[in-house]
Protein backbone atom coordinates (compact mmCIF):
# COMPACT_ATOMS: atom_id res chain seq x y z
CA UNK A 1 0.00 0.00 0.00
CA UNK A 2 1.24 3.35 -1.31
CA UNK A 3 1.75 5.84 1.79
CA UNK A 4 -0.52 8.44 2.10
CA UNK A 5 0.70 12.14 3.87
CA UNK A 6 -2.82 13.10 6.13
CA UNK A 7 -3.71 16.28 8.08
CA UNK A 8 -1.50 15.30 11.03
CA UNK A 9 1.88 15.18 9.27
CA UNK A 10 4.43 17.54 10.91
CA UNK A 11 5.72 20.60 8.53
CA UNK A 12 9.27 19.98 9.57
CA UNK A 13 8.94 16.08 8.85
CA UNK A 14 7.46 16.43 5.33
CA UNK A 15 10.23 19.21 4.18
CA UNK A 16 13.10 16.52 5.91
CA UNK A 17 11.04 13.41 3.63
CA UNK A 18 11.20 15.35 0.59
CA UNK A 19 14.81 16.78 1.12
CA UNK A 20 15.70 13.16 1.57
CA UNK A 21 14.09 12.09 -1.42
CA UNK A 22 15.26 14.93 -3.37
CA UNK A 23 18.72 14.84 -2.87
CA UNK A 24 19.57 11.58 -3.04
CA UNK A 25 23.15 11.22 -2.00
CA UNK A 26 24.12 14.35 -2.55
CA UNK A 27 25.17 14.51 1.22
CA UNK A 28 28.01 12.30 0.91
CA UNK A 29 29.32 14.33 -2.30
CA UNK A 30 32.07 16.98 -1.68
CA UNK A 31 30.58 20.71 -3.69
CA UNK A 32 32.43 23.36 -5.28
CA UNK A 33 30.49 25.66 -6.15
CA UNK A 34 28.70 24.65 -9.45
CA UNK A 35 27.18 21.94 -6.85
CA UNK A 36 26.23 24.17 -4.17
CA UNK A 37 24.11 26.21 -6.91
CA UNK A 38 22.46 22.79 -8.07
CA UNK A 39 21.49 22.05 -5.09
CA UNK A 40 20.15 25.00 -4.12
CA UNK A 41 18.10 24.64 -6.89
CA UNK A 42 16.73 21.66 -5.91
CA UNK A 43 16.43 22.45 -2.47
CA UNK A 44 14.33 25.50 -3.33
CA UNK A 45 12.03 23.43 -5.15
CA UNK A 46 11.76 21.11 -2.35
CA UNK A 47 10.78 23.59 0.41
CA UNK A 48 8.10 24.95 -2.13
CA UNK A 49 6.34 21.69 -2.58
CA UNK A 50 6.59 20.81 0.60
CA UNK A 51 5.17 24.20 1.63
CA UNK A 52 2.00 23.67 -0.87
CA UNK A 53 1.88 19.90 0.74
CA UNK A 54 1.21 21.22 3.85
CA UNK A 55 -0.78 23.41 2.78
CA UNK A 56 -3.59 20.45 1.10
CA UNK A 57 -2.91 18.64 4.19
CA UNK A 58 -3.27 21.14 7.19
CA UNK A 59 -7.10 21.31 5.13
CA UNK A 60 -7.79 18.00 5.46
CA UNK A 61 -6.81 16.83 1.89
CA UNK A 62 -4.70 13.19 1.80
CA UNK A 63 -1.52 13.44 -0.69
CA UNK A 64 -0.05 10.01 -1.84
CA UNK A 65 3.90 11.39 -1.46
CA UNK A 66 5.00 8.53 -3.94
CA UNK A 67 2.47 9.69 -6.78
CA UNK A 68 4.01 13.05 -5.87
CA UNK A 69 7.56 11.80 -6.26
CA UNK A 70 6.52 10.08 -9.04
CA UNK A 71 5.38 13.04 -10.85
CA UNK A 72 8.24 15.05 -10.43
CA UNK A 73 10.57 12.15 -11.62
CA UNK A 74 9.03 11.78 -14.18
CA UNK A 75 8.53 15.64 -14.94
CA UNK A 76 12.05 15.70 -14.99
CA UNK A 77 12.38 13.02 -17.53
CA UNK A 78 10.20 14.76 -19.88
CA UNK A 79 7.62 12.30 -19.61
CA UNK A 80 4.03 11.46 -17.84
CA UNK A 81 2.27 8.79 -17.43
CA UNK A 82 -1.01 10.97 -18.15
CA UNK A 83 -1.69 13.29 -20.48
CA UNK A 84 -2.17 16.94 -20.30
CA UNK A 85 -5.97 17.09 -20.73
CA UNK A 86 -6.59 14.21 -17.56
CA UNK A 87 -3.68 16.24 -16.06
CA UNK A 88 -5.86 19.70 -16.11
CA UNK A 89 -8.58 17.57 -15.33
CA UNK A 90 -7.02 16.02 -12.31
CA UNK A 91 -5.90 19.35 -11.13
CA UNK A 92 -9.01 20.91 -11.27
CA UNK A 93 -10.90 18.26 -9.42
CA UNK A 94 -8.08 19.09 -6.66
CA UNK A 95 -8.67 22.60 -6.49
CA UNK A 96 -12.57 22.06 -5.87
CA UNK A 97 -11.89 19.75 -3.53
CA UNK A 98 -9.36 22.06 -1.88
CA UNK A 99 -12.20 24.61 -2.03
CA UNK A 100 -14.58 23.27 -0.75
CA UNK A 101 -12.32 22.21 1.87
CA UNK A 102 -11.10 25.48 2.38
CA UNK A 103 -14.64 26.84 2.53
CA UNK A 104 -15.45 24.32 5.54
CA UNK A 105 -12.95 25.44 8.01
CA UNK A 106 -13.14 29.32 7.46
CA UNK A 107 -16.73 28.59 7.92
CA UNK A 108 -16.45 26.52 10.90
CA UNK A 109 -13.79 29.30 12.38
CA UNK A 110 -16.48 32.05 11.57
CA UNK A 111 -18.85 30.10 14.14
CA UNK A 112 -16.92 29.38 16.59
CA UNK A 113 -15.14 33.42 16.68
CA UNK A 114 -18.88 34.34 16.59
CA UNK A 115 -20.28 32.54 19.68
CA UNK A 116 -17.18 33.20 21.26
CA UNK A 117 -17.25 37.06 20.20
CA UNK A 118 -21.27 36.93 21.47
CA UNK A 119 -20.78 35.37 24.66
CA UNK A 120 -18.04 37.91 25.93
CA UNK A 121 -19.65 41.16 24.85
CA UNK A 122 -22.60 39.57 26.76
CA UNK A 123 -20.98 38.92 30.14
CA UNK A 124 -18.79 42.37 29.49
CA UNK A 125 -21.47 44.97 29.07
CA UNK A 126 -23.19 43.96 32.49
CA UNK A 127 -19.84 44.38 34.30
CA UNK A 128 -20.07 47.51 36.61
CA UNK A 129 -18.72 50.66 34.92
CA UNK A 130 -19.20 49.56 31.57
CA UNK A 131 -21.74 51.54 28.73
CA UNK A 132 -22.98 50.56 25.34
CA UNK A 133 -23.96 52.65 22.24
CA UNK A 134 -26.68 52.42 20.19
CA UNK A 135 -24.41 50.44 18.03
CA UNK A 136 -22.99 47.98 20.22
CA UNK A 137 -19.83 49.70 21.33
CA UNK A 138 -19.18 49.00 24.67
CA UNK A 139 -16.66 51.48 26.70
CA UNK A 140 -15.18 52.09 29.82
CA UNK A 141 -13.86 55.02 30.78
CA UNK A 142 -10.57 54.37 32.68
CA UNK A 143 -10.03 58.38 32.75
CA UNK A 144 -11.42 61.53 31.69
CA UNK A 145 -9.96 64.21 29.76
CA UNK A 146 -11.07 68.00 29.55
CA UNK A 147 -9.44 69.04 26.51
CA UNK A 148 -11.07 69.08 23.24
CA UNK A 149 -12.99 66.08 21.47
CA UNK A 150 -12.08 64.93 17.76
CA UNK A 151 -14.27 65.41 14.57
CA UNK A 152 -14.43 62.85 11.76
CA UNK A 153 -11.80 64.91 9.65
CA UNK A 154 -9.49 65.70 12.54
CA UNK A 155 -5.99 63.60 13.20
CA UNK A 156 -5.40 62.39 16.35
CA UNK A 157 -2.19 61.25 18.06
CA UNK A 158 -3.15 58.20 20.66
CA UNK A 159 -1.26 55.60 23.16
CA UNK A 160 -2.96 51.88 21.99
CA UNK A 161 -2.97 48.74 22.37
CA UNK A 162 -5.52 46.34 20.67
CA UNK A 163 -6.26 42.61 21.77
CA UNK A 164 -8.69 39.16 20.58
CA UNK A 165 -10.83 38.31 23.98
CA UNK A 166 -8.24 35.48 24.54
CA UNK A 167 -5.83 37.69 25.46
CA UNK A 168 -3.06 37.94 22.21
CA UNK A 169 -2.14 41.54 21.56
CA UNK A 170 -2.36 42.11 17.79
CA UNK A 171 -1.65 45.91 17.38
CA UNK A 172 2.45 44.99 18.32
CA UNK A 173 4.96 42.12 17.77
CA UNK A 174 6.08 42.87 21.68
CA UNK A 175 2.62 43.74 23.21
CA UNK A 176 3.59 47.17 24.41
CA UNK A 177 1.45 50.03 23.88
CA UNK A 178 2.29 52.15 20.37
CA UNK A 179 1.94 55.64 19.65
CA UNK A 180 0.69 56.32 16.54
CA UNK A 181 -1.38 59.13 14.29
CA UNK A 182 -4.31 58.71 13.19
CA UNK A 183 -6.82 60.27 10.34
CA UNK A 184 -10.11 60.07 11.83
CA UNK A 185 -12.04 59.19 8.93
CA UNK A 186 -9.64 55.98 8.15
CA UNK A 187 -10.12 54.31 11.58
CA UNK A 188 -13.10 51.24 11.86
CA UNK A 189 -16.19 52.32 12.81
CA UNK A 190 -16.10 51.58 16.53
CA UNK A 191 -12.98 53.44 17.20
CA UNK A 192 -14.32 56.88 15.34
CA UNK A 193 -16.93 56.43 16.94
CA UNK A 194 -15.26 55.82 20.45
CA UNK A 195 -12.73 58.89 19.88
CA UNK A 196 -15.91 61.28 18.82
CA UNK A 197 -16.71 60.88 22.50
CA UNK A 198 -13.32 61.50 24.08
CA UNK A 199 -11.89 64.43 25.58
CA UNK A 200 -8.02 64.90 25.07
CA UNK A 201 -6.27 63.27 27.84
CA UNK A 202 -8.95 60.69 28.37
CA UNK A 203 -8.47 57.04 28.42
CA UNK A 204 -11.41 54.56 27.36
CA UNK A 205 -11.04 50.43 26.71
CA UNK A 206 -13.47 49.90 24.04
CA UNK A 207 -14.86 46.47 23.50
CA UNK A 208 -15.70 46.18 19.89
CA UNK A 209 -18.20 43.52 18.38
CA UNK A 210 -16.77 42.37 14.52
CA UNK A 211 -19.49 44.17 12.76
CA UNK A 212 -17.85 47.43 14.02
CA UNK A 213 -14.35 46.21 13.44
CA UNK A 214 -13.05 43.68 10.39
CA UNK A 215 -15.96 41.53 10.29
CA UNK A 216 -16.38 38.49 8.87
CA UNK A 217 -12.72 38.87 6.78
CA UNK A 218 -10.58 39.54 9.76
CA UNK A 219 -7.61 41.17 8.94
CA UNK A 220 -3.95 40.25 9.22
CA UNK A 221 -3.89 38.19 12.93
CA UNK A 222 -7.55 39.31 13.41
CA UNK A 223 -9.36 36.10 13.08
CA UNK A 224 -12.90 36.46 11.27
CA UNK A 225 -16.14 37.01 13.39
CA UNK A 226 -13.53 38.31 16.34
CA UNK A 227 -14.54 40.90 18.65
CA UNK A 228 -11.48 42.77 19.50
CA UNK A 229 -10.51 45.03 22.91
CA UNK A 230 -8.84 48.45 22.36
CA UNK A 231 -7.40 50.43 25.56
CA UNK A 232 -6.70 53.84 23.85
CA UNK A 233 -5.26 57.44 25.44
CA UNK A 234 -6.29 60.30 23.52
CA UNK A 235 -3.06 62.82 23.70
CA UNK A 236 -4.06 65.07 20.84
CA UNK A 237 -6.33 66.59 18.52
CA UNK A 238 -5.25 68.31 15.54
CA UNK A 239 -7.60 69.90 12.58
CA UNK A 240 -6.69 69.13 9.11
CA UNK A 241 -3.26 70.54 8.07
CA UNK A 242 -2.12 71.75 11.32
CA UNK A 243 0.50 68.71 11.24
CA UNK A 244 1.64 68.08 7.30
CA UNK A 245 3.72 64.78 8.70
CA UNK A 246 0.47 63.32 9.86
CA UNK A 247 0.79 60.00 8.05
CA UNK A 248 -2.54 57.81 6.33
CA UNK A 249 -2.11 54.16 8.75
CA UNK A 250 -1.03 51.54 6.61
CA UNK A 251 -3.73 49.19 7.90
CA UNK A 252 -3.54 46.47 10.18
CA UNK A 253 -1.92 46.09 12.76
CA UNK A 254 -2.94 49.99 12.59
CA UNK A 255 -6.66 50.68 13.53
CA UNK A 256 -7.57 51.31 9.65
CA UNK A 257 -10.92 50.15 8.14
CA UNK A 258 -9.82 47.79 5.59
CA UNK A 259 -13.02 47.89 3.40
CA UNK A 260 -12.65 51.52 2.13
Amino acid sequence: MKEVIMLTLDKTLLSVSLAFALAGTAFAQPMDQEAKESYSLGASVGNYLSSQIYKQTELGASVNMDQVMAGLQDAMKNKSKLSEDEMLQALNTRAEKLNKLFTDKLNKIKETNRKASSDYLETNKSRKGVKVTASGLQYEVQKEGAGPQPKEEDIVTVDYSGRLIDGKVFTSPDGKVREEKFVMMTLIPALKEGLTMMKEGSSYTFVVPASLAYGEEGAGDIPPESALIFDVTLKKVEKPGANKDAAMPAGHPKMAWPHG
